[in-house]
């Protein structure tokens, strides 16, 4: 089992990160998982979910099964494996990243597991995926993301495309985490994939033949 580090920050689109974890581990990843303080009250607000009490939430948020592939750190565990570049681990992945998380990064500077993850990451040259939430963009946050691209550094904006014809918010948050998925690598089954043909939307209970496969 490859095993990913993901860090949930205090930005908005917690929705994102909850898809982003069931994706991985139905294709069989392993996930370590962080809830930053201020990301605590985010969840709470927007998935309705207390961090405190995560790891013990885990089976009846996820699924037993898939609980078993989950690793729960508190924001103050730099003891947590993702501190240490032997860890081995595949990738990180902020998501949602604040803009605040990403300055730190940027800068080297390492206030909690979250952070020290990505920094990790960056120093021993693997993976590093961000994924902000934020707009409008600031020069300062545009400049953060820049030095991060120019350091190897993945910037993915939670932007969703409309290419595919989505009919719901979970097909918008889909469309993101595919994006995730494959830049991480990972292949994944029944992923829409553009085909180059322009056609209008199937009306609703119909089959969609053309367009994004």
């Amino acid at each position: 089992m490859q095993r990913y580090f993901v860090g949930i920050t205090g930005a908005s689109g917690h929705r994102y990160a909850e898809a982003l974890v069931r994706a991985l581990l139905a294709e069989g990843q392993g996930v370590d998982l962080c809830v930053t303080t201020s990301g605590a009250k985010v969840l709470r607000h927007e998935l309705g979910l207390e961090a405190a009490r995560l790891a013990e939430l885990l089976p009846t948020w996820l699924g037993t099964e898939a609980a078993r592939a989950v690793r729960v750190f508190p924001p103050e565990a730099v003891e947590a494996p993702a501190s240490s570049g032997t860890a081995l681990l595949c990738g990180t992945i902020l998501c949602p990243c604040s803009m605040g998380t990403l300055a730190r990064v940027a800068a080297g500077f390492s206030s909690n597991l979250v952070e020290r993850a990505a920094d990790v990451a960056l120093k021993e040259g693997r993976t590093l995926l961000l994924v902000p939430r934020e707009t409008p963009l600031s020069a300062i946050h545009l400049e953060n993301m820049l030095k991060l691209a120019r350091l190897g550094a993945i910037v993915l904006p939670a932007s969703p495309g409309f290419y595919h014809h989505p009919r719901s918010v979970e097909d918008l948050v889909a469309h993101v985490v595919g994006k995730i998925l494959d830049r991480l690598g990972i292949a994944r089954v029944g992923a829409l994939r553009w085909t180059g043909e322009m056609e209008p939307p199937a009306e609703p209970g119909t089959e969609q033949n053309g367009g994004a496969r």
